[in-house]
């Protein structure tokens, strides 16, 4: 006779091509970061860039902890935060999802929605732009401008994207100037109501898409004068529009991908 399994039931979502497992609290492991990292492995569990646990809120209509793919706590994901706003429009319809991230209560706005596929504009809150900072790397000297989003980036604006992009990205995230580590995005200009962006995620790598990153990339072109909000955020994942007006908001899809258990 076979026993039957039992495992942790999972819903997954991508934004953007950026993918996260949404997974209820009340079955959090007590290594949640050690559970994370297996169940994302694209080998060895279901795959994602990140899980984002939900949990009781006082002040919200949840309270979504991320973990990236190796297991760390970040503070926030704009694509995972409108993932869970998905997730929570399937269980019972509405038009806003306020939802506590490490960064702080986001309110979600739906816009439209189509079958599992769902579009939300964010509210993410004003963001930090700190002065261009030069790091020595083993290829040379790069030249970014800082930006917080809630969460750490570092912005490099260039005419192409080299080979060699995620190498140099890697070293940056690891750079001890950042005691955290860091997102990394190389940004191209295309006009200025269009850019173009590699994104480098502290804890996961290369992801085809990030809330926060498309965030960051665009606050920093506008800032540096070589954009205007509105500004079209290009990535291999999608499209996200970013507007700015002292608060940033990023409007984007999110599609429900599947459902399952995990047995690992």
């Amino acid at each position: 006779m076979t026993a039957l399994l039992s495992g942790v039931s999972f819903t997954k979502a991508s934004a953007c091509g950026n993918d996260f497992l949404i997974m209820d609290g009340m079955h959090a492991p007590a290594e949640i970061g050690d559970f994370s990292r297996r169940i994302c492995d694209r080998h060895q569990g279901v795959g994602a860039d990140g899980v984002e646990w939900l949990f009781p809120a006082q002040d919200a209509d949840i309270h979504a902890r991320l973990f990236n793919a190796d297991g760390s706590e970040a503070e926030i994901s704009g694509n995972g935060t409108r993932c869970v706003a998905a997730y929570l429009c399937s269980q019972e319809p509405r038009q806003t999802v306020v939802i506590r991230t490490g960064a702080g209560v986001k309110t979600c706005l739906l816009t439209s929605v189509n079958g599992t596929h769902y579009e939300f504009e964010i509210a993410m809150g004003e963001p930090q732009v700190d002065a261009e900072v030069s790091l020595q790397l083993t290829s040379g000297m790069v030249r970014g401008i800082p930006v917080s989003m809630g969460n750490p980036h570092y912005v490099i604006f260039v005419d192409e994207f080299a080979a060699e992009w995620r190498m140099e990205a890697a070293e940056i995230g690891r750079h001890p100037a950042f005691k955290y580590g860091v997102n990394v995005e190389l940004v191209r200009i295309d006009n200025k109501s269009n850019i173009e962006v590699r994104i480098f995620e502290r804890g996961v790598g290369e992801t085809q898409s990030s809330g926060t990153g498309s965030c960051a990339s665009a606050v920093a072109a506008i800032a540096a004068g070589r954009a205007e909000s509105p500004v079209r955020v290009h990535t291999p994942g999608g499209i996200q529009i970013v507007r700015w007006v002292n608060d940033v908001f990023l409007r984007g899809p999110a599609t429900l991908v599947a459902r399952g258990e995990f047995f690992g």
